[in-house]
Formats: structure tokens, sequence, C-alpha cells
């Protein structure tokens, strides 16, 4: 049997927030930026994803997140990508582009350099909303390690807000 292409502590780790999303009703799309898709990916390796996870919205550049999920060029021109206002306009313009219940968005910077705008490697935001209007946003620092090693670190933790009610 071949090794799956997916850490399989990642897929343990979505198995059990498909399952909370299952039991909820709930239905998600991700809107990753730094994360590249990883996300949804990992999501998709578990049996029955297809119940629960919409899609995802990879926006790597800033003009794709302005171009595909509406976020503000002049709030990009100004402050960057990897911040807490440019996450919540990912998950907010992710969830009017979707059917989804639930949005989750991702924004950092893996490296192996500071972003073009000074913002550090490790530096990754976060943000998970409803329909209902629930908002979480969340800052973490996972410090420079290297980024096969931060994208995980910030799998882990989108998997992790999606688990919490």
């Amino acid at each position: 049997m071949a090794a799956p292409c997916i850490d399989p502590e990642l897929i343990a780790h979505a198995e059990h927030v498909v399952a909370a999303l299952k039991q909820a009703g709930s239905t998600v799309v991700t809107a990753e930026s730094c994360t590249a898709g990883l996300l949804a990916a990992v999501l998709s390796h578990v049996e029955g994803a297809g119940d629960v996870l919409h899609g995802s919205f990879v926006t790597y550049s800033k003009a794709n997140k302005s171009a595909a999920l509406g976020v503000d060029p002049e709030l990009l021109r100004r402050a960057g990508s990897v911040n807490a206002e440019v996450v919540r306009q990912l998950a907010r313009g992710a969830l009017e582009r979707s059917p989804a219940d639930l949005a989750i968005a991702v924004s950092g910077v893996l490296g192996p350099k500071p972003d073009e705008d000074g913002n550090p490697v490790g530096l990754v935001y976060f943000c998970c909303c409803s329909r209902h209007g629930e908002l979480r946003v969340e800052r973490r620092d996972f410090g420079a390690q290297g980024d096969d090693v931060l994208r995980r670190a910030a799998i882990l933790e989108a998997l992790r807000l999606l688990a919490e009610p």
C-alpha cells in the first residue's frame, strides 16, 4: 500500500473536524493564502468530507485576494496581506461566494524570508466566521522554522479553530 501524500496526523485531526461539522449540520469553505489549498486538501482526505467541505479559495497573491474574495486593495497596499483585517475580509468574502455555513481563512509568512511588507517568517493570522456573524481572529507567531514545519503548524491551528464550538 502506498503512503498517503498528506501527513496521517493531519488527517486524524481533520477527521475530528469533519465529524464535528457533520454533527452540527455545518459546512465549510476555506480561504487560503500561505497554506495554498493544503487545508482543504487535508479535509478532503477524510471519509465523508464531501458532506461538509464546499471547497477552497486559494488566494496567494494580493491581486487575487482582491479579485477572488473582494479584499480591499487599498487595505492590502497600506497594511499588507498578513493582518487581522485581511483574514476577516478573506473569510467574509469566501462566505459571500459560497453556500457554506462557515469559513476559515489563513494568511501568513512561511519563508524562507520576511514578506515584501516586512512581516516575519512564522507570523500567521486566522479567521473563522459563520453566516450568523460569529467571528474569531487569531494571530500566531510560530517563529522562524522551515516552511514545511510552518505549513503544518498553520494547518493544525486552522483545524483546531474549526473544531472549537
